[in-house]
C-alpha cells in the first residue's frame, strides 16, 4: 500500500442488567471500522450460565462481511468484546483474527488486543519451553496464555492480568472478558487509547469514544495510562501498579495525525480540532500564493480546513469520492493498487481550473498515491500544486503497532524534501515542523519516534532468542 496502515480497535461492555449486549458490540465494532479493514470479530457470554458458555465468531473481512445478521441471531449474552483487525504482526488469515478465546482449567478467558509488544518472542519462548503449542502468530495470543498461566496460581482473573502486563513491553490497549468480569488494560506510556462509557446499567470499554457514542453510551473518562479497571456486579475496581512502571508518556501522536475518527476525543484532545491545529501550523511555516486549498480525502481536509482558515486562501473540494469501490489493498499488484486511485477519486474540473491549489495530506510514504493525485489535477487543468504535509517526514520504523514500512521503502528515508517534491511532480512541498507536534496533540506528551528516532522505551534485540523455533508454529 502507498499509505499508512490503520492499527486495530478494541471494544467491551457488560450489561449489569442482564440484557443482550450482541447488537451493541456490532455497532461498537462498526464505528472502530476505521482502524481495521482486515479481520474482525465478537464474544459474548451469559454471566449468569454455566462457566465457559462463551460464544464467538471471527473471520477475515469487515464487520458488516463477516457478523452478518444470521450469526448474531445465534449469539446472546450479557456481557463481550470485539475487535476489528489490522496485522501489524502475524499475518493476515483468518487464524490470527480475534478476539482471542480459550478454554482452560479455571474457565474460560476472552481477549481483544490493539497495539504491539516489543519482547514478544522473549514471552513466547518462555511458554514454548513449558509445552505450549500456538495457534496464532499474534503476540495477542502470547499475552492471553500467559494470563491464562497466572490464573492457576492467583486468587483472581485481575490478579493474572496484572501479573501478565507487568512483563509486556510495548503499547497495548487490551479487554479481557472472563465469566463475570470485564477487564481493560492501557499501557503505562499511553500509546494506545482506552476510554470507558456508560449506558443505562452498562459498562462500555473502547479504542475510542466515537464508538461510545455510536452505542448511545456517554462518556465517562479515558483510562489513565497504566491503569487496569476492572468491571463487574461488585463495581469498578481501579488499579494503578502499572502507571509507576514508567517515569514517562509517550503518547502516539498518529492516533491525532491520522488514526482516530474525527469525532472522537482522545486523553481529552478533540482529534477534530488537533487537525485543524495541525492545518494552521503548516500554513504558519509553509505560506504560499495560491488560489484554492484542499485535503485528500477524507484525512487531508480537516488540516487543508486550518490551512484555510490561518492562510485566508479559501478551502474547496477538489475531488469527489466513490464509496462503493473496493479496498485498494485487496488489489493483488501494485500497478493495479495504483490505478484504483482514479476509482476511487475522480477530480472536479470545475474547482481547479486554471488555479493554483495547495494540496493537504496527512503524510507521504512511498510517494505514488500524492503523484497520481498531483498528475489528476494538472490533467483537470490546475495551474500549480504545492503539497503540504500534516506530519514530518516519516523517517524511522515503529514498533509499536503502527506499520510504517521498513526504511528501504519510505521516501523521506531516500530523499531529500527537493528530490521528493520533483518526483512527485508538486510545485512546492512543505511538512509539519517536528516542533509543532506537541501543541497539535493539546500540550500532551507524545511518542514520536517514526519521525525523530527517539523511542519511549528500549527496543529489545530478539534476534539471538531461539529465532528457529518459529519454525514450529502450527
Amino acid at each position: 500500500m502507498a499509505e499508512i496502515k490503520e492499527e486495530c480497535g478494541v471494544f467491551g461492555i457488560y450489561d449489569l442488567d442482564g440484557n443482550d449486549v450482541t447488537a451493541s458490540i456490532y455497532y461498537g465494532l462498526t464505528s472502530l471500522q476505521h482502524r481495521g479493514q482486515e479481520a474482525c470479530g465478537l464474544a459474548v457470554s451469559d454471566t449468569k450460565g454455566p462457566i465457559g458458555n462463551v460464544k464467538f465468531h471471527k473471520d477475515l473481512g469487515l464487520v458488516s462481511e463477516v457478523l452478518r445478521e444470521e450469526t448474531l441471531h445465534k449469539m446472546s449474552g450479557d456481557i463481550g468484546i470485539g475487535h476489528v483487525r489490522y496485522s501489524t504482526t502475524g499475518a493476515s488469515v483468518a487464524e490470527n483474527a480475534q478476539p482471542l478465546v480459550l478454554s482452560y482449567v479455571k474457565g474460560s478467558l476472552a481477549l481483544a488486543h490493539n497495539g504491539n509488544l516489543v519482547n514478544t518472542k522473549a514471552l513466547k519462548w518462555e511458554l514454548i519451553q513449558s509445552g505450549a503449542v500456538f495457534h496464532t502468530t499474534t503476540d495477542s495470543e502470547v499475552i492471553a496464555f500467559h494470563v491464562a498461566r497466572e490464573r492457576v496460581h492467583t486468587s483472581c482473573v485481575e490478579d493474572a492480568v496484572l501479573n501478565t502486563a507487568k512483563k509486556l513491553q510495548g503499547a497495548y490497549g487490551l479487554v479481557i472478558m472472563s465469566p463475570r468480569k470485564l477487564i481493560g488494560v492501557r499501557d503505562p506510556y499511553g500509546l494506545k487509547p482506552l476510554c470507558l462509557g456508560k449506558r443505562d446499567n452498562a459498562y462500555v470499554l473502547a479504542s475510542e469514544s466515537c464508538a461510545l457514542t455510536s452505542v448511545g453510551a456517554e462518556f465517562i473518562r479515558d483510562i489513565l495510562p497504566g491503569e487496569m479497571i476492572t468491571i463487574s456486579h461488585e463495581g469498578i475496581k481501579s488499579d494503578l501498579t502499572l502507571a509507576n512502571l514508567v517515569k514517562t508518556r509517550a503518547h502516539c501522536v498518529f492516533e491525532y495525525i491520522y488514526f482516530a475518527r474525527l469525532d472522537s476525543t482522545l486523553d481529552k484532545v478533540s482529534v477534530y480540532d488537533a487537525r485543524i491545529r495541525g492545518g494552521k501550523s503548516l500554513a504558519k511555516s509553509y505560506p504560499v500564493e495560491a488560489d484554492l486549498v484542499t485535503g485528500v480525502p477524507e484525512s487531508g481536509i480537516p488540516a487543508a480546513k486550518g490551512f484555510s482558515e490561518e492562510s485566508g486562501i479559501p478551502f474547496g473540494f477538489a475531488f469527489y469520492k466513490n464509496s462503493y469501490i473496493g479496498r485498494t489493498f485487496i488489489k493483488p499488484t501494485q500497478k493495479e493498487r495504483e490505478s484504483s486511485v482514479h476509482l476511487k477519486l475522480s477530480v472536479l474540473e470545475a474547482a481547479v481550473k486554471g488555479k493554483r491549489i495547495v494540496l493537504v495530506d496527512d503524510s507521504i510514504v512511498r510517494g505514488t498515491t500524492i503523484a497520481n493525485l498531483i498528475r489528476m489535477l494538472k490533467e483537470a487543468g490546475a495551474l500549480e500544486v504545492h503539497v503540504r504535509i500534516s506530519s514530518p517526514p516519516f523517517l524511522h520504523p515503529c514498533y509499536f503497532g503502527t506499520d510504517v514500512p521498513s526504511n528501504d521503502q519510505l521516501i523521506a528515508a531516500q530523499h531529500s524534501t527537493e528530490e521528493i517534491c520533483k518526483m512527485i511532480g508538486a510545485d512546492s512541498l512543505g511538512y509539519m515542523e517536528i516542533e509543532y507536534l506537541e501543541g497539535m496533540a493539546g500540550g500532551l506528551p507524545i511518542c514520536k519516534a517514526c519521525f525523530d528516532g527517539n523511542y519511549p522505551m528500549e527496543i529489545p534485540n530478539e534476534n539471538n532468542l531461539q529465532n528457529d523455533f518459529e519454525i514450529h508454529k502450527i
